[in-house]
């Protein structure tokens, strides 16, 4: 199976780099930006394109939440005029105000911000152009590397000693970036073996939680593994924000449908964070040693 992805310096892509890269029965292809022209199609020839999302439209600028959408589409008139599957990953800010209860795939975002109803319009669009495309719906994604990677943006903060600040009234389910391409490839090898299980899909990790409270926990693992490893630092402080006042926002995504269709079961988000500063730390000390070993000479 080949696949392109756009964007070669989104969290993402990396991820989808990273299960490729494990695999024997999977070609990637990554093309630097989110411009594509029907032409570069017909000399890639992949199986189906995929696009990373924008993380975090709701405070991003309108400028660039419009020129996003705007890729979006010139690569749908691309995939349709070739007849190239189609996957669109967004965030789940495009339910603005959330739901009391789990949202499922078959309700449609209504945002009031005119950045989101721009995206939601491109997802009709899709949906009404081009019968074989998945949009796949995420959590707040986290990884270590790459743009709109949020995990490791929080480490950084946290090791210069600078305080982050989260809702502690906004409940969302964190979501791997890792886990999202082990997903996606699953699906679409799944597609290309009859599955026509073509739409909308909900992907995130399992159990919701807070902004603050997920932040204060990578905080918590944080220290626990630099004094494991006999480091002393004074990490940055977590301040706790509220917006809601009368009851927390929750957006949390019903992932059912992604399981009963394609067998896709969720990362519990603590397991791929510890993962991950486990990740960290072994790469931290790997840097360390070469300094270590030239002193003793």
């Amino acid at each position: 199976m080949k696949l392109l992805i756009l964007d070669a310096g989104h969290c993402l892509s990396l991820a989808m780099a990273r299960e490729a890269n494990r695999r024997t029965d999977v070609e990637l292809v990554i093309e630097p930006g989110l411009s594509l022209s029907a032409e570069r199609l017909d000399a890639l020839r992949p199986d189906a394109l995929l696009i990373p999302p924008l993380s975090r439209p709701i405070t991003d600028a309108p400028a660039a939440v419009t020129a996003h959408a705007e890729a979006v589409e010139a690569c749908l008139t691309a995939c349709r005029e070739r007849e190239v599957p189609m996957v669109w990953c967004v965030s789940d800010q495009l339910y603005e105000d959330g739901l009391e209860e789990p949202i499922d795939e078959h309700v449609v975002p209504a945002p009031r911000d005119e950045g989101l109803r721009r995206l939601v319009a491109t997802g009709e669009r899709i949906r009404a152009e081009l019968p074989r495309h998945l949009i796949v719906r995420l959590g707040p994604l986290f990884a270590l590397e790459g743009t709109h990677a949020w995990l490791g943006e929080l480490l950084d903060t946290l090791v210069g000693g600078n305080e982050l600040r989260a809702e502690d009234d906004v409940i969302f389910c964190p979501t791997s970036a890792d886990s999202v391409a082990m997903a996606l490839i699953g699906m679409l090898q799944q597609q290309g073996c009859g599955a026509d299980a073509w739409g909308s899909y909900h992907l995130a990790g399992t159990e919701p939680v807070s902004a603050y409270t997920f932040v204060s926990m990578v905080r918590t693992q944080l220290a626990t593994r630099l004094e494991g490893r006999g480091e002393t630092l004074a990490l940055g402080g977590v301040k706790a924000l509220s917006h809601h006042h009368d009851q927390p926002l929750r957006r949390v995504l019903n992932c059912r449908r992604v399981l009963d269709v394609f067998g896709v079961h969720q990362k519990p988000w603590r397991l791929e964070v510890g993962r991950m500063l486990d990740v960290w730390c072994l790469a931290r000390g790997d840097d360390a040693r070469p300094v270590e070993e030239t002193r003793e000479t």
